[in-house]
């Protein structure tokens, strides 16, 4: 009797570690329709799921990602992947403060926080898939340490591996012209992922993807002309003064980044002196000090979105998995890129340029957008123009305005070769992330330029 006690004790013990392993072990792919979130009142007018696929030969990568189905017409529409910047930024800040679907209200911040219908909405007139990624971004996590360290080149890959995964889950939206979206560093990745998707068509994977091209906005192409072209963007800016550029051009030579020379040095002291205290990602915008009181800066509306996501309720809402993650942040900070930042721990910056992809690309049956906003200082859009002139097209449409709600909404210029598409914009009195400071003008661009016709499909 005591020995059958023992033994019914070790089952029952073995059992319960058999469940608790279990309970560490996810799916492929979970998911869940979100119909309510706190804050709307209401129901939510459009579909939007939330979920996790998982990534890596044991699924240690678990990315969170957000589904808006279009509310035009989603069996048709394009499909966006979206890639937001970083890395390490939430999904969250595009989804709410640039193209997606709802937008915070702060009206009454921080006691009482509500949600609206974002006019200006991408979801519109395309199907978008926002994601959370690498783990460690937003609400995705990885099970094991070394899921947990990545690098440019593994969020390419792992954002390959997602894009499949989805649709064979989502087989219905297989044919639906697919874009790769992304927006500032992630203008390092995107040309990459977009170049593997043609890749693997090529060799006949399956399921064969619809790829049509890719999108950019503001991105990070080249590490050294992107922060290097800020100099001349000073200039044109009217931000130092012709003789600090002069000097400039004289004694660096072209370069303004890593320069050892003494007079060049004097030079860039002068130019940081006249550009140290301006907001980055627009020039026109006051540096943030949070010390101040209302109207908030924009930094203060993302400290009031954070206490809203990290309420239990929402999460529950979103269908997080409670336990996978400490507080919710907008920015990994370790991860976050900076000008000359070296590797963190979790993080390798491998890949300095991806201009040799959007050259590859050239070859391609693709379409491609990128588009900058003009009072940005970040990348500025001298740089962006720079490297795209370097790809050697045709030009098939002059630079010329084009208009929203009959004023000028900003510049545009398409360059052509064989089945190769480039169109670049600039938008006008926007800053970093476009669609956040001109939602207008920056809906009106990629509605115009997505109904242009899409090259047939190959599937």
């Amino acid at each position: 009797m005591e020995y059958g006690s023992k033994s019914l004790a070790l089952s029952s013990l073995l059992l319960l570690l058999l469940t608790l392993e279990s309970s560490f072990i996810t799916p492929s792919h979970s998911k869940s329709i979100v119909q309510t979130l706190p804050g709307y009142p209401g129901q939510l007018p459009f579909k939007l799921e939330t979920g996790y696929v998982g990534i890596g030969e044991k699924e240690e990568a678990q990315l969170f990602y957000y589904f808006v189905e279009s509310e035009r017409n989603p069996e048709e529409d394009p499909l966006l992947f979206y890639l937001t910047g970083g890395p390490g930024c939430s999904a969250i800040i595009t989804f709410f403060y640039q193209i997606g679907p709802l937008s915070f209200n702060f009206d009454n911040a921080p006691e009482n926080i509500t949600i609206t219908l974002n006019p200006n909405s991408w979801t519109k007139m395309a199907n978008i898939i926002f994601v959370d990624m690498p783990p460690g971004t937003g609400f995705s996590y990885a099970t094991t340490k070394e899921a947990s360290i990545s690098s440019d080149n593994i969020v390419a890959k792992q954002a390959n591996d997602f894009i499949r995964k989805f649709l064979i889950d989502h087989p219905k939206f297989l044919k639906n012209p697919l874009y790769i979206t992304g927006i500032s560093y992630m203008g390092i990745v995107t040309p990459i992922v977009t170049l593997e998707v043609y890749k693997a068509n090529e060799r006949g994977d399956q399921p064969t993807l619809n790829i049509q091209g890719y999108i950019l906005c503001s991105p990070l192409t080249d590490k050294f002309m992107d922060f290097n072209s800020r100099v001349e963007y000073a200039h044109r800016m009217a931000l130092i003064s012709d003789d600090i550029y002069k000097a400039a051009i004289e004694n660096c030579r072209g370069n303004y980044v890593n320069s050892t020379n003494s007079l060049c040095i004097n030079c860039l002291q002068r130019y940081t002196e006249c550009t140290s205290g301006l907001n980055m990602e627009d020039i026109l915008e006051p540096l943030c000090n949070k010390s101040d009181v209302k109207p908030y800066c924009r930094e203060y509306y993302y400290d009031f979105a954070e206490d809203w996501i990290n309420n239990k309720v929402v999460q529950q809402a979103f269908n997080v998995r409670q336990g996978t993650i400490g507080k919710w942040e907008f920015f990994n900070r370790t991860m976050h890129y900076v000008e000359g930042k070296n590797d963190t721990f979790c993080y390798a910056y491998d890949i300095f340029s991806s201009f040799s992809y959007h050259k590859k690309l050239v070859s391609k049956n693709c379409r491609a957008l990128i588009f900058s906003g003009d009072h940005d200082m970040t990348f500025p859009y001298v740089g962006i123009e720079q490297w795209i002139v370097a790809l050697n097209l045709e030009i098939e449409s002059r630079w010329k305005p084009f208009y929203v709600s009959n004023q000028v909404g900003g510049y545009e210029v398409t360059y052509a070769q064989n089945e190769f598409s480039l169109t670049f914009a600039t938008v006008k009195g926007a800053g970093h992330s476009v669609a956040q400071y001109k939602p207008k003008e920056a809906m009106a661009l990629a509605k115009k330029w997505l109904a242009l016709k899409t090259h047939s499909s190959e599937i």
